[in-house]
């Protein structure tokens, strides 16, 4: 996501394609669909049309849930569906390539087309959007000599390419002009509509050689039919920096909430060719974005609406940002530094943005069905759009208090999580991408000479949290000891009690990757320990780095008696209150990272519904409800204390949840699976 407010700037190339439908074709049977700008408007076929958009990501949705989610996007009013397309899902590794479950951007596309929207597509490679790295492969980040993201560099442009050579003609068949539904492209692609290149690059820089071979790799596949645009903060110096009128690719606009846009559309003029200057802001902000840490963010629906009803009810276009916020599943949430990249603040798991379609689809809140202020009856009001009935809400299940029991501690299953044959070697720490862990946990290892009652740790650069243990060396993992965490934002020298070994004294530092910075200048995020390590002042060497997987999980337990408590409503378990104190206070925090189970019964198929699970009174780790990454839980910090669980994920019968919990459990060893989401834990609620 980018923001004016932010100075974000979004280089976008807007792909003239839109929607067809059955009835698209003249008497004579020959298609006459063109999308075009004319007289400072956009034009469909003949007639003038109003972008009347939403932000909807495929990749934040399961897919059974595309088409609900399109159709209550269309039941809000809005024809054209935006979308990113983050390049870090669709080429995981080098030239591995993924278009299957949630990366069918073909698919997804064609539905919306079926289902008579428009597609703006936001191709990047950049996308921003609160996503790890922007969107950028992470293993990009491990090439030497480094590249440099969001320039003319050669070596970066050489990927783009090859990157765009796959991508570019999937998209190719579903522009407007061929038949289908994209009408814009830019480097965030968005289909239907319009296709856009890069994303806010004004905030970033100025390199217009890199945005003009953009320019040229997209025409070369897509022809130079297509509308290619550009979207920058509402400022001088983002248009400036950020707009390529000289390469015939539209200027689009975004701007926060509330400011008068009219300004911002005589300045956008400035920055496109004479009457090709339709006034569309490409980020509409519904919401906004949270932090582990803060309160939720909210928005006002009145004052929402009324600043949306004064961009349509003067013929103005807007996306808004977001219609559906949906959820970062797995490892894939993004994150933020301020001034300096020690200010680092990771994107919870819930991508809710508080827009008008929630997380899970509800649409029984007043941004969407409001009787008076709502953005539904705004652009009723201003477009003509007629008022669709409202969707109803998909169930939702309270299945109550699970009982779950450890499995077993990571140290002593490192072996069936570690694949021997990706275990590196090497005299100083690497980082996660030269180890080849892309995303999640990468275990430190190295072994010092303890002296006098305590030793002194130092670790300068760490990306993002580490936790550290000792044992005396002959005891192997046996006996080890929680000595304290390591954090990115509040990195300080940490003392060690001096175990007194007759031999070395081992040291293990489980570093978690808690999601790439997705903006701004300290884009280039590795993780991991980025650094040499110290023990009082004395560089550690000869290090093994374990890299761990998740994959083999389900089968680590013996399956236990499901166990299963109802009403739990009046079971709550009370949350601890000063994160950081009250965790290294307690006894079980020194536990260390374990791995818990638990099974719940479904009696039937329709049983079987969407659910939240509350990880009320645990502290931070990952969950999986049979074997899907459901994502990161940080109820100890806030402000999410439960994580979706859409419905296709769950089955009749026995489901199985399994924890990673960093440091240990609720005192009841349960979770709760409620009916309803909760953003109110953390150490200041």
């Amino acid at each position: 996501m980018a923001a004016s407010a932010r100075s974000f700037r979004e280089l976008s190339l807007l792909l003239a394609l839109a929607l067809c439908s059955a009835l698209a074709s003249s008497v004579d049977g020959e298609t006459s669909r063109r999308f075009w700008i004319e007289n400072d408007a956009f034009w469909k076929d003949g007639e003038q049309f109003q972008i009347v958009g939403g932000d909807v990501h495929y990749f934040r949705i399961i897919p059974e849930y595309w088409k609900d989610r399109l159709l209550r996007a269309k039941a809000l009013g809005l024809n054209t569906i935006q979308t990113y397309v983050p390049w870090n899902l669709h080429e995981p590794e080098p030239r591995s390539w993924e278009f299957r479950g949630f990366a069918d951007i073909e698919s997804y596309l064609r539905l919306a087309h079926e289902l008579e929207m428009l597609v703006m597509l936001r191709v990047g490679p950049y996308i921003c959007g609160e996503w790890d790295l922007g969107g950028f492969p992470p293993w990009l980040l491990s090439i030497e000599p480094a590249l440099k993201l969001r320039s003319s560099d050669s070596a970066y442009l050489s990927l783009v390419e090859r990157w765009w050579s796959v991508l570019l003609p999937k998209v190719a068949p579903l522009l407007y002009v061929n038949g289908g539904p994209i009408i814009m492209l830019t480097t965030k692609l968005i289909l239907r509509l319009i296709l856009q290149i890069e994303n806010e690059f004004g905030s970033f820089g100025n390199d217009k050689r890199y945005l003009h071979n953009l320019v040229l790799l997209a025409r070369r596949y897509l022809g130079n039919d297509v509308i290619l645009y550009t979207t920058d903060g509402g400022t001088i110096g983002t248009l400036k920096n950020g707009s390529i009128p000289q390469d015939d690719v539209f200027a689009a606009v975004d701007f926060s909430t509330g400011d008068n846009p009219w300004p911002i559309f005589r300045l956008q003029k400035q920055y496109n060719f004479p009457g090709k200057s339709a006034p569309l802001t490409a980020e509409f902000y519904t919401g906004w974005l949270t932090h582990w840490g803060e309160s939720i963010a909210t928005t006002d629906a009145r004052s929402t609406a009324k600043a949306l009803k004064d961009i349509l009810c003067r013929n103005g276009s807007a996306v808004l940002y977001m219609a559906h916020g949906g959820t970062n599943f797995g490892f894939y949430n993004g994150a933020n530094t301020g001034q300096d990249e020690s200010e680092y603040k990771a994107d919870l798991t819930s991508y809710d943005y508080d827009a008008p379609i929630k997380e899970h689809g509800d649409v029984q809140n007043p941004k969407y069905k409001g009787m008076l202020y709502s953005l539904r009856r705004v652009i009723h009001e201003c477009t003509g759009t007629p008022l669709r009935p409202l969707p109803d809400n998909i169930e939702r299940g309270n299945y109550g208090l699970v009982k779950l029991q450890k499995v077993a501690s990571l140290f002593d299953i490192l072996d069936k999580i570690c694949d021997p044959p990706k275990v590196s070697v090497s005299e100083q720490p690497l980082s996660m991408e030269q180890s080849g862990q892309m995303f999640g946990f990468l275990l430190y290892f190295s072994e010092y000479q303890g002296i006098g009652p305590y030793n002194i740790l130092s670790i300068p650069k760490v990306h993002d949290r580490a936790q550290v243990f000792v044992s005396c060396s002959l005891d192997g993992v046996r006996n080890r000891r929680y000595a304290g965490t390591i954090e990115r934002w509040s990195n300080k020298p940490l003392q060690i009690p001096s175990l007194s070994c007759s031999s070395n004294t081992s040291l293990y530092i489980l570093v978690e990757n808690m999601g790439r910075v997705n903006y701004g200048q300290y884009i280039f995020d590795k993780k991991g320990i980025l650094s040499s390590v110290e023990m009082d002042g004395i560089t550690l060497r000869h290090w093994k780095m374990y890299p761990l997987s998740f994959d083999a999980l389900g089968v680590l337990a013996k399956f236990q008696p499901i166990q299963q408590i109802t009403n739990a409503r009046n079971n709550k378990v009370p949350i601890h209150g000063d994160a950081q104190n009250k965790l290294r206070a307690s006894s079980f925090y020194r536990n260390g990272p374990e791995i818990y189970e638990g099974h719940f019964h479904i009696d039937s198929d329709n049983e079987v519904k969407d659910t939240f699970i509350s990880f009320r009174g645990w502290n931070k780790g990952v969950a999986f409800v049979n074997n899907f990454n459901i994502g990161r839980f940080w109820p100890a910090m806030g402000p999410q204390c439960a994580l979706y669980v859409p419905a296709p994920i769950l089955r009749a019968g026995d489901n199985v949840v399994v924890i990673f919990e960093l440091h240990g459990p609720n005192p009841e060893h349960t979770i709760n699976l409620v009916e309803d989401p909760d953003f109110t834990c953390g150490s200041n609620k």
